[in-house]
């Protein structure tokens, strides 16, 4: 097998405009929320947080995102010390406590989607509604493929 047999796959070509779209929105991210003083990885952590509305701990976030729970735990504690986010404790877990937006956070967090809403409709024009649908519906597939059985669940 060759390099070029490798490239050709199709599962490989995926990967790739995977890796570059990946790379392109983190870009495109960090241009959006530097004004706020924010990166692309607080503002997904946010974004997480915002999502999960506060019910989760670090290490359901990370599961949650598809990334490694002691750089979510960075991330968070960071954003803590500028009082973003705060940690409040589990009823389920004496150790693990939920990760919550401050008051600061969520008005944060709304202005960074103001502005990613403005571009999502921008794509989405682009693309078209029904094109998106389908794209997101491959890559949940695609990624649900690649999950252990057990986590399928927990990470739809």
């Amino acid at each position: 097998m060759t390099a070029a047999d490798v490239f050709a796959h199709p599962a490989s070509r995926l990967s790739l405009e995977v890796f570059r779209l990946n790379g392109a929105l983190i870009a495109v991210g960090d241009a959006l929320v530097a004004p706020l003083g924010l990166t692309s990885a607080r503002w997904q952590v946010m974004g997480a947080v915002a999502e999960a509305r506060g019910r989760l701990p670090v290490a359901g976030i990370a599961r949650n995102m598809g990334l490694v729970r002691q750089s979510v735990q960075r991330i968070a504690d960071e954003l803590e010390a500028e009082g973003i986010l705060h940690f409040v404790a589990n009823p389920h877990h004496r150790r693990a406590r939920l990760v919550q937006l401050t008051e600061r956070g969520a008005a944060l967090f709304d202005a960074a989607s103001a502005s990613w809403l403005a571009l999502a409709d921008t794509l989405v024009a682009a693309l078209g509604a029904g094109e998106v649908d389908r794209a997101v519906a491959l890559l949940r597939a695609a990624r649900e493929s690649l999950q252990p059985p057990d986590r399928e669940e927990e990470a739809s």
